[in-house]
């Protein structure tokens, strides 16, 4: 019998419906997984047990009445503390933010909806301080472990929530990605995450990273993402570059396509290593592959093929350090000295930029944007290596021995995307021989989200991700 922590959301959800459980035993489930993880993985920055076994109480009653409030009503979830969330303070992973003399009152858009639909909140997640590296270690919060070896690190920037989702605390969580934030720790912890096309949900208060930052959610698979989907997509005023709400729901979508949807005709591009230079691992390779080979299996048309674009990265440094100087520009000396020292590197080095350099990296960015939709008129998806290496030593930005200076160097296949703001998924492929997940990476034209999300799905329902669980040592 499978344990109500392993259960999704999708399942949780049938069994309310059912009477065969019940949101208090499901919530009581999942914080007695965090008791159990968060020692050894550090996944949560703050639980509140009591609200959660309140609010359960509360979609129980509504349950029994046979009036649930919403899509999610009694699902537990978390939230990455870099979305605000009423009721404690957001420290953003950072001791320079004050949580003493200020109410907490308000809620981001996408933690609205979920509450508006019933969820049940357990906590908040962990991650680097301000979200900026793509791992999650911070001044606040320490270092977060990897579900399958907690030596090694979850990733980031939302790596907190990876490890949640992967070790049964909460089948839902939401993540944020300005740079590969909910693939990268998707990838490394053998979870589902999908950065939608900017403004699909809408995001308040608005990023320093401006418009390369996304909201996403992070889940154990495509059917509990478009479930997710279908709550934080909808409409806020506070977010004024929101796009207008999707015609049908995403949960409707993955199923499109007849026989219980798939990939059946869809021209597939194969880029093993997106025509860069980046050393892929070859267990990487082979799984990604593998992936690839069952997409042709299922009936997609797949071709490898490269989009013809150049590595944006220096672009990409002048749009993310110039963000984090934003970030950091209001503290005084005393609160500087308090950020992450490699924070405080691109800080110094986004400060330097001029407004010229700024608008050549747009410049880029846009002509980046004008090749993928050039390419995604002759291909409806993209299909590359999440990240070229597994999980490496927790603590550190770069692998030991890389010759990687920043974070960016070891993800070159996630912040172009976010640069050109389509919609990118991590599907867990396999593991490798140390026992360590591979994602592979599905990206969509601008607003094919559904699209994304529809693929995503048949590979799980085709079994790419059986097996993808952390051992039992790490659980």
């Amino acid at each position: 019998m499978t344990d109500i922590h392993d259960l999704t959301a999708v399942q949780l959800l049938e069994r309310y419906a059912s009477g065969e459980l019940s949101p208090v035993e499901a919530t009581r489930a999942a914080l007695g997984r965090i008791e159990q993880i968060q020692p050894e993985v550090n996944a949560f920055s703050r639980v509140d047990a009591e609200a959660a076994l309140r609010q359960a109480e509360e979609s129980a009653e509504r349950w029994r009445r046979g009036e649930p409030a919403g899509l999610v009503d009694g699902v537990p979830v978390s939230v990455k503390d870099i979305l605000l969330q009423r009721g404690g303070p957001t420290l953003r992973g950072s001791l320079t933010v004050e949580a003493e003399g200020r109410a907490w009152d308000e809620d981001a858009p996408s933690v609205a909806r979920l509450r508006e639909h019933g969820a049940v909140f357990l906590g908040k997640t962990t991650t680097p301080e301000f979200g900026w590296k793509g791992v999650t270690d911070s001044p606040v919060y320490g270092v977060t472990g990897n579900p399958y070896d907690p030596r090694r690190t979850a990733g980031g920037s939302s790596g907190g929530s990876a490890a949640a989702v992967a070790l049964g605390a909460g089948p839902l969580s939401l993540g944020t990605d300005g740079g590969g934030s909910v693939r990268i720790p998707a990838s490394f912890c053998g979870v589902f995450a999908l950065k939608p096309t900017y403004g699909r949900v809408p995001l308040y208060p608005a990023s320093a990273f401006g418009t390369l930052a996304h909201v996403g959610p992070m889940t154990r698979d495509a059917a509990d993402a478009a479930l997710l989907m279908d709550v934080i997509s909808g409409a806020d005023w506070r977010d004024w570059s929101q796009l207008a709400p999707p015609e049908g729901g995403f949960q409707e979508a993955i199923t499109a396509g007849g026989g219980g949807g798939g990939v059946d005709g869809l021209r597939v591009a194969y880029s093993p290593a997106l025509g860069g230079s980046a050393a892929v691992d070859p267990e990487v390779a082979a799984a990604v592959r593998r992936a690839v080979d069952l997409l042709a299996g299922l009936g997609a048309s797949v071709e490898e093929i490269d989009p013809g674009i150049e590595d944006p990265v220096e672009a990409f440094h002048t749009l993310w350090f110039s963000g984090a100087a934003r970030v950091v520009q209001p503290l005084g000396q005393d609160k500087w000295e308090l950020l992450d020292p490699g924070l405080r590197e691109i800080c110094a080095q986004g400060a330097s930029y001029s407004a010229l350099d700024y608008l050549a990296a747009v410049d880029v960015r846009m002509a980046l944007g004008h090749a993928m939709g050039r390419f995604h008129s002759a291909y409806d998806l993209l299909v590359t290596p999440t990240l070229p290496i597994t999980a490496f030593e927790a603590g550190v930005e770069v692998p030991k021995g890389s010759g990687h200076t920043r974070w960016t160097g070891w993800t070159p296949f996630t912040y172009p995307f976010n640069m050109t703001q389509q919609p990118a998924a991590s599907v867990p492929c396999g593991l490798s021989a140390e026992g360590l997940p591979i994602g592979v990476q599905l990206v969509g034209a601008r607003h094919a989200d559904a699209l994304v999300l529809r693929a995503a799905h048949a590979l799980y329902e085709a079994g790419l991700a059986d097996g993808v669980r952390p051992p039992a040592q790490a659980a």
